[in-house]
């Protein structure tokens, strides 16, 4: 006769939220994942984050299957007493079992293939633009195209930290190193730790690293309370500064996406500088260091520096349409303070994204993000399957109510600097009061 098996509450459970002590539920199964968080490969915040909880929808949504007989290994020897599952959460997993049945999750098509070819093409165009002609003309559309060039490469980038697109995960590393850090100058790693953190906790304005933009960009009100980034792990002060930018925000966005671009490649360095823990951080490293020879040395081939900064431009202005795609889907959305939870993953998802309207010919310049509510709840899928899945999709949201929100990409743009113009004056509101200064008083007051 086996042992009796044993049990813990939801409430003895979310007592072990701890490094060092971190359990979590799967399947009404308790684990203790406090050493796997040392070497999860998603990194240590998403187990962080969600420790102490019910994990299933999540685990479910980012891991593969073979993740999936690690597992027992962590297994404690609990089980959750009061482990019950939301009719929402029933029809999600049954929906994600019958996409794997279907084989959605291996078929990615030959649009990865068709992608590096373009994106060698691009390469080819630039280097000859810059080095074979005299044209100013020419230059300036070499430094679009090499903008153009970062937007496709972002979007394999995008993908390979979400499921292999390449034959086996070994090529799968050197397709993220190559998009990633050598052709666009940004880390796929700190691109995982902090897109993986955004997935988790979409729209938590303590907890994804997407919305805490300050002192340039604010998207809630709740923000000038200095909340804590947990993915910072410092707190946003909402001082003069911070209050003196985002009461412009409206009109700066455009602008500033045109050079946002620096903040990645800022980003990119700190968290690779940093004591956390980077997986292969040498090849991180290396693969910074091959951008930022062969860029800076195209720039320095054109004829003077008039050029050089219009060329540097054009590529950060065209790229920065991808920073906003980024925004759109997210920046209107509803948000939250507190933590994120497991046990309502469909509804978060939902609640904190919107889709983008437009014709299956645009898929290509969307990258997937125009059905992105799709993308959240299902972020191992190919993106090839996203507008075929849409429908069931939007069929779960209208049966359980919850919102499946889309809207053009020119009504999206709308509704965002909507959004941002709505904190700005808030921001401007004088009866609540932040440490100022004299250029504050003199830009704020009437007269």
């Amino acid at each position: 006769m086996g042992e009796p098996k044993k049990y813990v509450t939801s409430d003895e459970l979310k007592t072990h939220n701890q490094p060092g002590d971190l359990w979590i539920c799967i399947q009404g199964k308790v684990y203790d994942v406090s050493e796997w968080m040392k070497t999860h490969p998603g990194g240590d915040l998403p187990l962080l984050n969600l420790a102490g909880q019910d994990v299933t929808d999540a685990y479910i949504a980012l891991h593969p299957p073979a993740a999936w007989t690690h597992l027992d290994n962590f297994f404690n020897g609990y089980y959750l007493k009061d482990y019950t599952v939301s009719d929402v959460s029933k029809d999600y997993r049954k929906l994600s079992s019958e996409f794997k049945k279907m084989g959605l999750f291996e078929k990615k098509g030959h649009g990865v293939l068709i992608s590096l070819i373009f994106i060698a093409m691009l390469f080819a165009v630039c280097v000859y633009g810059v080095l074979c002609s005299e044209s100013c003309l020419v230059h300036l559309v070499c430094g679009g195209l090499m903008g153009f060039l970062w937007i496709q490469s972002g979007w394999l980038g995008h993908d390979s930290g979400h499921y292999q697109i390449m034959i086996d995960r070994k090529f799968n590393r050197y397709a993220q190193i190559l998009t990633g850090n050598c052709l666009a100058g940004i880390s796929i790693g700190w691109w995982k730790r902090n897109h993986t953190a955004h997935h988790i906790a979409v729209n938590s304005l303590e907890y994804d690293p997407d919305l805490q933009h300050m002192p340039v960009f604010v998207v809630s009100s709740k923000f000038f309370d200095s909340l804590t980034s947990k993915y910072y792990e410092r707190k946003l002060n909402f001082d003069w500064v911070t209050r003196l930018l985002v009461s412009y925000q409206h009109y700066t966005y455009y602008p500033v996406m045109c050079v946002a671009r620096l903040n990645l490649f800022a980003q990119s360095f700190v968290l690779l500088l940093s004591n956390k823990p980077v997986a292969n951080r040498g090849q991180e490293l290396l693969g910074l260091l091959v951008f930022w020879i062969w860029y800076p040395l195209l720039v320095s081939c054109l004829p003077n520096w008039g050029e050089r900064v219009m060329f540097v431009l054009a590529s950060f202005s065209v790229t920065g349409i991808q920073h906003i795609q980024f925004t759109l889907n997210h920046f209107s959305s509803s948000v939250y303070v507190g933590e994120p939870r497991g046990n309502d993953w469909f509804e978060k998802q939902t609640n904190g994204t919107l889709n983008i309207t437009c014709s299956e010919f645009m898929d290509w310049f969307h990258g997937g993000l125009q059905f992105q509510i799709e993308h959240h709840l299902f972020p191992r899928l190919p993106r090839c399957h996203l507008r075929k899945i849409s429908p069931f999709v939007k069929e779960l949201c209208k049966k359980h109510g919850l919102p499946y929100d889309s809207a053009s990409f020119y009504k999206a743009n709308e509704m965002t600097v909507a959004t941002l113009r709505t904190a700005a004056l808030q921001a401007r509101d004088l009866t609540k009061p932040v440490p100022k200064n004299l250029v504050w008083e003199a830009m704020n007051s009437p007269g």
